[in-house]
């Protein structure tokens, strides 16, 4: 007997009325949930450059006797809960993800997984987030709960790829020949881009953006640790301008000179702020900016270097 007869007719009924190919709804809930894990790291950012990082003091209620945010709570009670309520929000459209993917389940494995991927992601995210709650806004927790966005980001990067049948075992496209120094530099850059991020962890947890007056600090020297996280940065423009030179050189055109001009950009934008930051005083607004320039920079790494795996060598 087959696994569809065993289901009730109620669920066959609905499994049939699903795709059965990767179609325009499916790709547009990859690309939502790549939209919706860049805004959860700018909330979340937001959540602690605006010291409402114990804005819901406990969990996983927002105080011990609501669920939610009440008035008394005002503007730190508001910015913490639906910071909270984003994650619920990013949870339905994995989930929703996996319902329209039934029927490709096993046809489109790689897909299925990804989606799998992000939805059991997020309640371990919540569960991260509660912790750093409990403990009073640790800098290690609080960074593992960034880097586990971060992680987030490259998930739904790679299912927006795959979805869109760019790369994978379901490519629906041919890709131009790229030089064979091309993928091992992308690589390489995604490889930077992610110590980069680690690093701005450190650096983050030693400077003055708390999340709360009184959450504790990582006591290391945010000065030195400033300079180390500067080091894969400029390895990272490296290979970007590199990247653009062999686009200019070989003539490249497609999806690998559209995303080597786009890594190009953010890293650029990413100095521009890092170094401003660092000049004037690290206000809020442009720690809040990096913090965005964080995720596009992971997304666009690894969209880069998916991109360049997945393209012939000359």
């Amino acid at each position: 007997m087959s696994t569809a007869s065993r289901l009730p007719k109620t669920v066959q009924r609905l499994a049939s009325k699903l795709p059965t190919e990767v179609n325009r709804a499916i790709r547009r809930l990859a690309v939502l949930s790549l939209i919706g894990q860049t805004v959860l790291v700018v909330t979340g950012g937001a959540v602690r450059l605006t010291a409402s990082g114990l804005g819901c003091p406990t969990w996983p209620r927002c105080t011990d006797d609501s669920l939610v945010n009440t008035p008394e709570m005002g503007i730190h009670g508001f910015i913490e809960f639906g910071n909270r309520l984003l994650t619920f929000a990013l949870a339905a459209v994995a989930a929703l993800m996996l319902v329209y993917l039934w029927n490709l389940r096993k046809e489109r494995r790689d897909l299925f997984l990804l989606a799998l991927g992000l939805l059991a992601s997020i309640p371990a995210q919540a569960v991260i987030g509660g912790i750093t709650v409990l403990s009073g806004l640790n800098p290690w927790v609080v960074g593992l709960h960034f880097l586990v966005s971060m992680a987030l980001v490259v998930f739904a990067t790679l299912l927006v790829n795959r979805a869109f049948g760019r790369t994978g075992r379901f490519m629906n496209r041919s890709l131009p020949s790229l030089p064979g120094a091309a993928r091992p530099v992308m690589m390489a850059v995604a490889v930077f881009s992610a110590i980069a991020v680690m690093l701005g962890v450190v650096v983050t947890g030693a400077g003055p953006h708390a999340g709360d007056a009184d959450a504790p600090r990582n006591n290391l020297d945010w000065d030195l640790f400033s300079h180390i996280h500067a080091i894969p940065a400029y390895l990272i423009t490296a290979g970007s301008f590199f990247a653009v030179y062999l686009v200019f050189r070989h003539k490249i055109g497609g999806p690998f000179r559209t995303a080597a001009y786009l890594m190009l950009a953010v890293t650029v934008l990413q100095a521009i702020i890092g170094f401003t930051q660092y000049y004037n005083g690290i206000p809020a607004l442009l720690v809040g900016a990096h913090m965005l320039g964080a995720a596009l920079l992971m997304s666009a790494a690894t969209n880069a270097a998916d991109l360049a795996k997945a393209s012939p060598a000359t």
